[in-house]
């Protein structure tokens, strides 16, 4: 295997802090699943995981400068310092009378379960001051960063952040709910957009503007969430895609029946009005609502009895005769 510290790229007088750094740095940008299409990037991240088990930990390294493990960990052989019995195992810290322990190195392999340690001897798994690689993985990509593959967003890699989006409201009216309009927006980047606005929205729909958010570093920019508000009608209140109007007719008109004129959002159509309509009935006008994706919706005007303002002493007179003569009760069902 390579130098430790050529793979970690940092210098033999490093600080543990910027050895970290380094690690913390490569291995987002090597982490396999940040390389589906590179049949290399395993080897390279099991090579990186390698080098941090010496060069991370303190008593390891400080073995791998003295000559007394190689790259891979493994003991070098220090020669026979004498013709006793286990004279020829090396002393200090990675085996021998020493130590007390026996040799012992580590390999680190990618593969369809994830990040796994293998042991050489004894395991020697590092975890001084809680900063092994197990404990980094798990900082850096979750619980099972260092077990199973993630699926981690770009910019966690160093890819090209995505943008932030942003918000703007518009108001229209109903009529322009029916055709569709465009509005002048200004948005929170202090720019000013056209916003089309197409037709059978409902009050607080939320339309979005591809790319006209804020720009994300190095990456494309978000995009514009712009909230419509439909400004509330004299005449007409909105049901769904259909359209609700009180419609005031005479008495006459409403006794003997009759055609009136009917405004709707497109202009006014003529409406038949049966004889004996009382109050409150409602009539339908097909087609004269708002577009839907089930198709356009009705207008449905509920009649409302208008008498002359002022009042009329003939009126009048005639309701006296027709009380007296016809009396009838429209409540008589009601307790």
């Amino acid at each position: 295997m390579r130098d430790p510290y050529e793979i970690l790229g940092v210098q033999k007088n490093a600080t543990p802090a910027a050895v970290k750094s380094a690690y913390r740095r490569l291995a987002k940008k090597l982490h396999p699943d940040a390389n589906k299409t590179d049949k290399t990037a395993a080897t390279r991240f099991s090579e990186l995981n390698a080098a941090y088990e010496i060069i991370g930990d303190e008593a390891k390294r400080k073995a791998f400068d003295r000559g007394e493990i190689d790259a891979e960990g493994k003991p070098r052989f220090q020669g026979f310092s004498g013709g006793g019995p286990g004279r020829g195992r090396p002393s200090g810290p990675w085996g021998g009378a020493g130590s007390g322990q026996d040799s012992s190195f580590e390999s680190f392999t990618w593969g369809p379960d994830g990040f796994n340690r293998r042991s050489g001897g004894r395991a020697g798994g590092f975890r001084s001051g809680g900063g092994g690689i197990d404990d980094i993985l798990k900082e850096m990509f979750g619980a099972g960063g260092a077990r199973r593959a993630q699926t981690f967003e770009e910019d966690e890699f160093g890819g090209a952040a995505p943008g932030r989006d942003v918000t703007g409201t518009v108001t229209i009216t109903l009529p322009e709910v029916l055709t569709g309009t465009s509005r002048r927006v200004h948005l929170p980047t202090g720019r000013d957009i056209d916003a089309k606005i197409p037709a059978g929205l409902a009050d607080g729909q939320t339309i979005r503007l591809k790319g006209q958010g804020l720009p994300g570093p190095g990456g494309s920019a978000g995009d514009a969430l712009i909230t419509v508000t439909i400004a509330e009608h004299p005449l007409f209140k909105r049901d769904g895609a259909n359209l609700r109007l009180e419609l005031p007719v005479t008495l006459y008109e409403a006794v003997l029946g009759g055609k009136v004129r009917v405004p709707t959002l497109d202009g006014a159509v003529q409406l038949a009005i049966p004889p004996g309509t009382s109050s409150g009935r409602t009539l339908r006008v097909k087609g004269k609502g708002l577009p839907s994706k089930d198709g356009a919706g009705d207008l449905y005007a509920t009649v409302r009895i208008v008498l002359p303002a002022g009042g009329d002493a003939e009126l009048e007179e005639l309701m006296k005769k027709w009380r007296d003569g016809k009396p009838y009760d429209p409540r008589r069902d009601m307790s």
